[in-house]
């Protein structure tokens, strides 16, 4: 998440300078600052996002059968499940973007947003809720929670639409091939990244500046989904909009067809019956 919050010093880097330039800096240990708070959240978050899936497609089927079986039923299973699953982890997210926003040479300013002028240290998921619970109670826990809402929605529901419509058209001899689940689930990963990324990028800026900033830096803050767009077209061109989104296809499209392929997996090694074979009846059970 560098790329989206990144110091002026990690401007106009490629990836492997930008990964250099990072050990360099902060060390080997760089890599993975804030992976311990990304590590708890992607826990819950990948269960709570799975299993939510299942649920809120048998209820859809159980209970709004002029819907059909089609993938318009993935798609508004996986919208209300990503939600469903964003709330109940967003703290641990914001968590994990603190901490690893978090550089030694502070006196840069970040890209686009200014760093407040005593930007503050946090030593661990407990200082960051210790922080910014300080900071505005409850609510700045949840803190561009909004972005990330209407992100999250349209990227869950197209991530399963996607996938489940790809695997429809695989042959039945190929049906098991982890390399076609694979290849599934990164178009699947790419295409729902490549259309809410500016959301992820308005989420990540609300998330790192500070309740005081607008007051310390004297510059704009975001406070709103769309004004944040807004402000970021403005201010820093709406290139930005999209900026590292090379570099998070590198992160988000294997991870999400390694996602894909290990959830088909396990619900085989489960036992799980095929969805083909469970009828909208049962699925209300």
């Amino acid at each position: 998440m560098q790329h989206v919050t990144r110091t002026n010093e990690f401007r106009s880097l490629g990836v492997l300078k930008s990964l250099n330039k990072l050990r360099k800096h902060d060390g080997v240990l760089g890599f993975y600052k804030g992976n311990g708070a990304s590590v708890l959240r992607i826990v819950p978050y990948a269960a709570l996002h799975y299993m939510a899936y299942e649920r809120y497609r048998c209820w859809i089927l159980g209970n709004c059968p002029t819907l059909g079986t089609g993938p318009v039923v993935d798609l508004l299973a996986g919208s209300a499940s990503g939600g469903t699953a964003v709330l109940c982890t967003y703290p641990l997210d914001l968590a994990r973007t603190k901490l690893a926003f978090q550089v030694n040479n502070t006196d840069q300013p970040s890209n686009g947003l200014k760093r407040p002028i005593a930007p503050p240290s946090y030593g661990g998921i407990k200082d960051v809720f210790r922080g910014v619970y300080s900071e505005g109670g409850v609510r700045a826990l949840y803190r561009g929670v909004g972005p990330t809402l209407m992100g999250i929605l349209p990227y869950a529901g197209l991530k399963f639409y996607i996938y489940e419509g790809l695997k429809a058209h695989v042959p039945e001899d190929y049906k098991n091939s982890v390399t076609l689940k694979l290849s599934c689930g990164a178009a699947a990963g790419l295409f729902g990244q490549t259309l809410t990324y500016p959301l992820d990028v308005v989420r990540r800026q609300m998330q790192v500046q500070s309740h005081l900033q607008h007051d310390q830096s004297g510059g704009p803050r975001i406070t709103g989904t769309f004004q944040g767009l807004k402000i970021i077209k403005q201010t820093q061109g709406w290139r930005q909009l999209f900026a590292g989104l090379s570099l998070n296809y590198i992160k988000v499209v294997p991870s999400v067809a390694i996602g894909f392929t290990a959830y088909d997996t396990m619900k085989h090694l489960l036992k799980i019956p095929p969805r083909e074979s469970i009828k909208p009846e049962q699925g209300s059970a």
